[in-house]
Formats: C-alpha cells, sequence, structure tokens
C-alpha cells in the first residue's frame, strides 16, 4: 500500500516507518522535524491509507502550552481530515482522552476523536516504553537509575514499542472502526516498581491533572487476536544500566 505517515520522525513513527517498509510498503513521511509542517504543508498525495502520529504530547506541558497543543493537535488533525475526507485514517489519540477535563493534552486528544471521519480508527495508546523513548519518561529514567520523584497513587498500563507496532499492524488489516485502547489491558503500580528494583526517591501525591490510572480495555484487539509479547519487568531486568 501507499501511506501517508505523519509524525515520521517521532519515537513510535521512526518504528513504524521501519515497520512498514520491511513489510514492501511505500511510506510517505510527513514530520515537522524534517520541513513538513502538517499546519501549511502540501497534501497531494494518492495514498491508500493514512497513519496520523504528528503532534504534541505530554499532559505536563500541555498545561503551560494549551494553544499549542490545540493547534497542533485539532486543528492540524482537522486539515488532514478535510483533505482526505474517504481515504482510511488511523490516528493516535490517548488514554488520557477518556478524562478530557484533566488537561489540555487530553482536552486536545478527545477533540480530535470527536471530529475524526466515520471510517477512520482512533488508537488510543497507553504508555509506550522502549528504545528511542523520551528520555524524561519513567522506564528511561529506571534504566538509567534516575528518578527524581514517583506518584505513590499511580498505577500506569505500560505497552511496549514492538506491541505498539503489531496492534498498529493489526487495526490497519482490520474491517474495525471507531476508537480503541492500546495497551497491555492491566496496570503496575508505580511503588511496586520502585521497591522491586531497588529505587529510591522522592515520593508524591499525583495531581489532578493526570489520571490515576490508565488501564486499555483490550476488548476489541483481543477479538482481532491481537496480543502483546514485551514483559515490563522482564524488559527493564534486560536493559537497566546498559544504556
Amino acid at each position: 500500500m501507499n501511506i501517508l505517515l505523519t509524525g515520521s520522525e517521532g519515537f513510535i513513527g521512526k518504528h513504524l516507518h521501519k515497520f512498514l517498509q520491511k513489510n514492501n510498503h511505500k511510506v510517505i513521511p510527513i514530520d515537522k522535524l524534517s520541513g513538513n509542517d502538517l499546519l501549511n504543508c502540501d497534501l497531494k498525495y494518492d495514498v491508500d491509507l493514512i497513519i496520523h502520529l504528528a503532534g504534541l504530547s505530554g499532559v505536563r506541558d500541555s498545561l503551560d502550552r494549551p494553544t499549542e497543543y490545540w493547534k497542533e493537535n485539532v486543528i492540524a488533525g482537522q486539515r488532514l481530515f478535510d483533505y482526505f475526507p474517504t481515504t482510511r485514517i488511523l490516528y493516535a489519540s490517548s488514554s488520557t482522552a477518556i478524562e478530557p477535563w484533566r488537561n489540555p493534552y487530553a482536552m486536545s486528544k478527545c477533540s480530535l476523536e470527536r471530529i475524526a471521519p466515520e471510517n477512520s480508527i482512533g488508537m488510543r495508546f497507553t504508555t509506550v516504553y522502549g528504545p528511542g523513548a523520551r528520555e524524561h519518561m519513567l522506564i528511561p529514567r529506571i534504566l538509567r537509575n534516575d528518578v527524581p520523584f514517583v506518584h505513590t497513587n499511580h498505577t500506569r498500563d505500560f505497552i511496549h514499542i514492538d506491541d505498539i507496532i503489531s496492534g498498529i499492524d493489526t487495526l490497519m488489516k482490520s474491517d474495525f472502526t471507531g476508537v480503541t485502547d492500546i495497551g497491555i489491558g492491566k496496570s503496575y503500580d508505580l511503588m511496586e516498581i520502585m521497591t522491586y528494583f531497588g529505587i529510591d526517591c522522592e515520593k508524591r501525591i499525583g495531581n489532578e491533572f493526570e489520571r490515576e490510572d490508565n488501564t486499555a480495555d483490550t476488548t476489541i484487539l483481543k477479538k482481532l487476536n491481537w496480543s502483546t509479547k514485551v514483559d515490563l519487568y522482564n524488559y527493564i531486568k534486560e536493559n537497566k544500566n546498559v544504556n
């Protein structure tokens, strides 16, 4: 297939780009980092499928830059949807979209779901980790023994990048339309992770702008015979102090 991939230089985008090329798809990459701003770049492409990963991510950063998050996540998404009204689109949403009132990032993703075409698929990613993940995220910090603090009341559904890619591939091959979570379907208590790996850090109560738990509902993907392969604890054991 000819696939337009936005956000191709991001964490998930880089891994997906390689996967799609390896599986003999022709990929047209678009990314702001390579000079293609989705708000104004040329979209005159003949494609069979669009995978839209471009946009801003991060709950805390969105609190300081709400207008930018709205432009990059909602207005840019609307432009893409308007330009390709009949093309199937898989787009990145977030587990935060379930509670949009908590922060501008969540609101932007919820809004994106509301304006998406009927033939699209919204992918609510949970907390993604793996090679190339943002350095300030928890799992990379654990691997570096660099965890400044942890929220004692938070649990997180951590999913490896390889499982995210296989989830996207499963949805590409399906007839499903609508919105679905992509996570492992269970959450890890952050304090339990710290204790298990002997990490001593400051303990805090999480703020109300973040969800306490983001466990994915994997019902739809399980019906499509998808399952995850990478175990979080094994990954940390194999990679801790390596990076």
